[in-house]
């Protein structure tokens, strides 16, 4: 156990070996540096959904858990550009795409800083996914900080856009956490990457989709688990499409 010690990733930064494969595993698959080029001759690179994990974890789901899918206690995320359906009215599809590469990649970079991992991009939306592959105990938490440098940093880069025409509102972001039990794999034939399904994803995109630009709705299992992030939020009751009963759900206002 010794002899490996030293070669442990540690959380964030760049990581010379997989994190997930470590975390799931205790296999340390290089991705970075001399020992890589060999794995990448295999087609073992680094991620698209976190530069800390490799493909094995992207496309190799059995291999990793030994079967095509299984239950996992995770954190997920869902964030959307406010305003972009009536902004695409209106503007050239050029400047669309510009708008919506510099969404994802500001949400990219603050969810890889929290370990979590972008599963889908869906045009001006997206989903994460934090604690698997790479496992964080605090996974609610890390979870509530991306989505913070989210609006943050989204805030700053959407502010500046010149989109034509007066009194134009500057574009905001809406997001929506929840945590709790998801059902994690590969559940198409046709494709070999992995994604999270189940009641806690759904209940994730609903709060998404009532978040007001700026606002992060975290539902109360997700506050629960995150300590003083969420403890002084406002809560807000919510009747969401699909989901019996209302939820008491915390707003965290982006923060200057």
């Amino acid at each position: 156990m010794a002899a490996t010690s030293s070669i442990e990733p540690h959380s964030g930064g760049d990581a010379r070996i997989c994190r997930g494969c470590w975390d799931q595993m205790h296999v340390p698959i290089p991705i970075r540096g001399p020992l890589a080029l060999p794995f990448r001759a295999f087609g073992i690179t680094r991620s698209k959904m976190n530069p800390n994990i490799c493909t094995i974890c992207e496309r190799s789901f059995r291999y990793v858990k030994k079967q095509s899918h299984v239950a996992a206690s995770a954190t997920i995320l869902f964030a959307d550009i406010r305003g972009f359906t009536h902004l695409s009215e209106r503007i050239e599809r050029v400047r669309l795409s510009e708008i919506v590469s510099l969404f994802q990649d500001r949400c990219a970079q603050a969810i890889w800083a929290h370990d979590g991992i972008v599963n889908k991009q869906m045009g001006d939306g997206l989903m994460a996914i934090f604690n698997f592959p790479i496992v964080r105990k605090d996974h609610a938490e890390a979870a509530i900080r991306a989505a913070l440098d989210i609006q943050r940093h989204c805030a700053e880069a959407l502010g500046r856009l010149d989109l034509g025409g007066p009194g134009e509102r500057p574009l905001g972001v809406g997001v929506g956490i929840h945590s709790g039990e998801v059902e994690i794999g590969e559940f198409s034939s046709f494709r070999s990457d992995f994604t999270a399904i189940g009641g806690t994803v759904n209940l994730a995109s609903r709060l998404e989709s009532q978040a007001e630009a700026g606002e992060i709705l975290v539902s109360p299992e997700t506050a629960a688990q995150a300590g003083t992030l969420a403890a002084e939020a406002a809560a807000r009751m919510l009747t969401l499409k699909g989901i019996d009963q209302p939820v008491e759900a915390r707003v965290i206002v982006k923060r200057d």
